[in-house]
């Protein structure tokens, strides 16, 4: 892997930390693709992408998240950009 790559998924994954809960959009995961490392997330709007409510197929920037959830649950998440994709940035158990 590039030391670029690395320093873009680092400061990701530090800017994940950083997500205000106001700006968690709430979904709700329809499938969990291991193989492609991909996440199915039925959702509201992601204000830090401008994008309205609707359901798609989203990256992931940690690969253990998909050990975390499975079809039905309920999240919490927020997304971003990277390499021209849309990942997921950060999730949690919605409460």
């Amino acid at each position: 892997m590039s030391k670029i790559r690395i320093s873009l998924m680092a400061a990701l994954a530090a800017l994940a930390f950083t997500v205000s809960a106001a700006e968690l959009a709430d979904g709700e995961i329809r499938k969990v693709d291991k193989d492609n490392k991909k996440l199915t997330i039925k959702h509201g709007p992601l204000k830090s992408l401008d994008m309205p409510g609707m359901t798609m197929v989203f990256g992931v920037s940690d690969e253990a998240v998909l050990d975390k959830f499975q079809a039905g649950d309920k999240v919490r998440f927020d997304a971003g950009k990277m390499d021209g994709k849309i990942v997921v940035t950060h999730i949690e158990p919605a409460r």
